[in-house]
């Protein structure tokens, strides 16, 4: 490495130890944070100790071999939810722009315009591959279990390490959109009602240069209405509660993860509502949520209904669906535990 790679993680490695020995609970990310810099300088620094090594880009590249690691841990996180789903990386297709996981247990979505570096991690013996965005904020983790291809991991570590390995290069991404009130509510409402697939709802945005919340604000009580922000907590224990296979997607902007399945184990702690299955983990700051809706669209199989979750920004926390199948109507029972939060009859 190049002195000025030490130099610059040297100066990082001080830093991160103080903050660390004030606040010894707290993960890297929340310290990158406090630091104002981003977690993969910290990565690249060594921090606390960890020992990284740099991957040869494209991305895509490294993913596209996660198959071959057999049952690991797979981690996608926003600021306010994070997704941990156990599982084997099956029908991987990673493209120019965009991919796809479509396995059993790991099911994923990669939207790869803001991706940029892999890094194989040692965290105190826990091996994980990371994938950071060109901000450097991670992406996507995937950590090595007891059911893990030890071999394998390291072999792929081997095959795409950086033979010349360079200090992070960041560079923002695109700014959030703002949100401005929809321009002709009265068409966004005909276009909605004509949908036939839930994928059509990003292209509609795109049509009427809107936001998802100005869009559900604008549409009408019946194709969206907005709930208590205690809802996502009572929905979960009444998933748990009736036994209600559901789908769960946390997403950032390079990634959504999703877990469809039965729920039971439920603990709050602090700010953050858990599920604690043995092969999904979701943690939820409720704190967080600024406004939550029940968002009901039409499809070629019948009505589909979600909760979503919103952070004061805009920013999408969560969103829960009835488990389904495209071709497969939605489950009753869920779409009847959303009908009783709503104070305003769904279009049906």
């Amino acid at each position: 490495m190049t002195t000025g790679f030490e130099t610059a993680a040297q100066a990082l490695r001080e830093r991160y130890s103080q903050l660390k020995a004030e606040k010894p609970k707290a993960r890297i990310r929340t310290l990158a944070h406090e630091m104002a810099v981003s977690e993969v300088e910290l990565v690249a620094a060594g921090c606390g100790g960890i020992q990284s090594i740099i991957l040869r880009e494209p991305a895509q590249e490294v993913f596209n071999e996660l198959g071959s690691l057999g049952r690991v841990m797979a981690l996608t996180r926003n600021e306010w939810a994070v997704h941990e789903r156990h599982g084997k990386y099956e029908d991987i297709r990673a493209g120019k722009t965009m991919g796809i996981v479509v396995g059993p247990d790991i099911d994923l979505r990669m939207f790869f315009s803001n991706w940029k570096s892999t890094w194989a991690v040692n965290d105190d013996g826990r091996l994980s591959l990371q994938f950071f965005d060109t901000a450097g904020e991670a992406i996507h983790k995937v950590y090595v279990t007891d059911e893990t291809d030890v071999d394998a991991y390291h072999a792929l570590v081997k095959k795409y390490a950086d033979p010349d390995p360079a200090w992070p290069v960041l560079a923002p991404v695109q700014a959030r959109q703002e949100e401005t009130p929809v321009q002709d509510p009265a068409q966004l409402r005909d276009e909605w009602l004509a949908m036939k697939d839930t994928h059509q709802f990003f292209s509609l945005l795109q049509r009427h240069k809107a936001t998802r919340l100005a869009a559900l604000r604008a549409v009408g009580p019946d194709l969206a209405q907005e709930l208590p922000n205690d809802a996502a907590e009572r929905m979960l224990q009444a998933v748990a509660a009736r036994d209600i296979p559901f789908m769960c997607f946390v997403g950032n902007r390079g990634m959504i993860q999703i877990h469809s399945g039965p729920i039971k184990k439920l603990m709050r702690a602090g700010p953050w509502f858990n599920v604690l299955e043995p092969h999904f983990n979701l943690h939820l700051d409720t704190t967080a949520i600024a406004s939550t809706w029940v968002v009901n669209k039409p499809t070629a199989d019948g009505w589909v209904t979600s909760m979503e979750c919103y952070e004061s920004n805009g920013d999408l926390i969560a969103q829960f669906f009835g488990a389904r199948k495209p071709g497969v109507p939605e489950l009753a029972a869920w779409r009847e535990l959303l009908v009783e939060y709503c104070p305003v009859s769904l279009a049906a």
